[in-house]
């Protein structure tokens, strides 16, 4: 990190004996101990707080890519009760007032055609 050699390592220890004496100097260690300790705690702390922010802009992204392709499959295939509620029901003759036909292929043309809809959610089934 510093690139410090093993030489001037010992070369700093040298002088910080000769100064502050061999009687200080592990109060003088125990001390920088401390500072340096304290300083790494702050700069993880601060690591940690960017990496969050990082992964909380990820998944901000993530979520608004994950709406825009949900809109965009929505669009493509609306549900089937929102495009049922949009067509007509189919009459048969006999609700149209009209007499049956005789014809029973004809009726059979005329009744409404089996459908895989989904039932309603609130309702009773069919």
């Amino acid at each position: 990190m510093f690139d410090v050699a093993p030489t001037e390592l010992l070369l700093v220890v040298v002088v910080a004996l000769v100064v502050i004496g061999p009687k200080d100097l592990p109060k003088a260690m125990r001390f920088v101990g401390k500072w340096v300790g304290k300083a790494r705690g702050m700069a993880r702390h601060f690591r940690s707080g960017l990496d969050t922010m990082m992964r909380e802009a990820e998944l901000e992204e993530l979520e608004k890519q994950w709406r825009e392709q949900n809109d965009a499959i929505m669009r493509e295939f609306p549900r089937i009760d929102d495009a049922a509620a949009g067509t007509p029901p189919i009459l048969s003759a006999t609700d149209s007032g009209e007499a049956p036909p005789e014809n029973p292929d004809h009726a059979a043309a005329t009744t409404k055609p089996e459908t895989h809809e989904v039932p309603p959610r609130d309702g009773p089934l069919p």
